[in-house]
């Protein structure tokens, strides 16, 4: 049995043209402001991304870049003045920031009804109660992506690798509004393959390069894999590559010093799943495409509050 790639670029793209349709029928602009602090290259690319794509689907995109060296209560200013905006409708401050300034309060100081990344603890509660709110992009456009790649989800036993605020946890909550039976695993479970292997959906988000083998897989299971990391080792990178992919693999290592796998040993895999995510080309994509989604599901919640003056807007 090989595995059937569910390919995020058609999913995320069908999600952006549905986002795009809607805001050509508004009357007005959904905005977005992305935060970017410092000169980390990854942040950069990704910021870029996003700024683009907003602009792209029709809304009002906006990058504020400062300093790597500003201080902690010019940020949180930066974030009280896009809160006063009426034409600022999300706002996505890009980790990681420096040491200098707390994350937990400049997340927390974003209102809660434009924080499209679905981080500030209003929203978190929101979301295990069950409410409609501003859900976490990565874990929600991955439900995004079963519904719409057919997958059954209700009844179905979901395992979750990982317990992060970004990722594991978010995705659990979800999953379980979805009617599935969800089991979180961490670095500190007990015969982690006994587990993971009953899960007719297995979502891998450990943050460690190639981890989920074969062994930690049930036959036929639908595996999400959430991870991006660099491998750089030649012998490393022939462990998790076929003979097919693996001369495309060494040539990025050639080229670029390193090449992206994600938490699933991606040769071990194609063998045993039923159905996967690749990487790069799966989830990534997809949190951009909720991101969207996000920003103007956002703009009309913000605007349909009673007594709201961006209602007026």
């Amino acid at each position: 049995m090989t595995a059937t790639l569910l390919s995020g670029k058609e999913i995320a793209d069908a999600m952006k043209a549905e986002v795009a349709a809607e805001v050509a029928q508004l009357e007005f602009r959904p905005g977005l402001a992305v935060v970017r602090v410092g000169d980390d290259p990854a942040s950069a690319v990704y910021v870029a991304n996003k700024t683009r794509t907003t602009a792209e689907l029709g809304m009002h995109s906006e990058h504020i870049h400062l300093p790597a060296g500003v201080s902690h209560n010019k940020v949180l200013s930066v974030v009280r003045a896009l809160n006063a905006r009426e034409d600022i409708d999300g706002i996505l401050i890009q980790l990681p920031l420096p040491k200098q300034i707390n994350d937990r309060e400049i997340l927390e100081a974003i209102d809660p009804a434009k924080d499209v990344d679905g981080f500030h603890p209003t929203n978190v509660g929101k979301l295990t109660q069950g409410q409609q709110t501003l859900a976490p992009c990565t874990p929600a456009g991955i439900v995004e992506m079963l519904k719409r790649s057919s997958i059954e989800i209700v009844g179905r036993h979901a395992v979750v690798l990982g317990r992060s605020n970004i990722v594991g946890k978010p995705m659990a909550m979800l999953l379980l509004q979805e009617n599935a039976t969800v089991t979180i695993c961490h670095s500190k479970t007990s015969d982690l393959a006994k587990i993971t292997r009953q899960g007719d959906i297995l979502v891998a988000a450990i943050g460690r390069a190639g981890f989920v083998r074969a062994e930690h897989i049930k036959e036929g299971a639908v595996l999400v894999d959430v991870g991006i990391n660099n491998v750089s080792d030649p012998d490393h990178a022939a462990e998790l590559f076929s003979e097919k992919e693996l001369p495309k693999r060494l040539s990025a290592i050639a080229k670029r010093g390193y090449t992206l796998v994600g938490d699933v040993n991606p040769r071990e895999a194609m063998e045993k799943a039923g159905f996967i995510t690749p990487v790069p080309g799966g989830v990534g994509l997809l949190t951009v495409g909720m991101l969207m989604k996000n920003t103007l599901a956002a703009a009309k919640m913000r605007r349909s509050r009673p007594n709201d003056v961006s209602a007026k807007a």
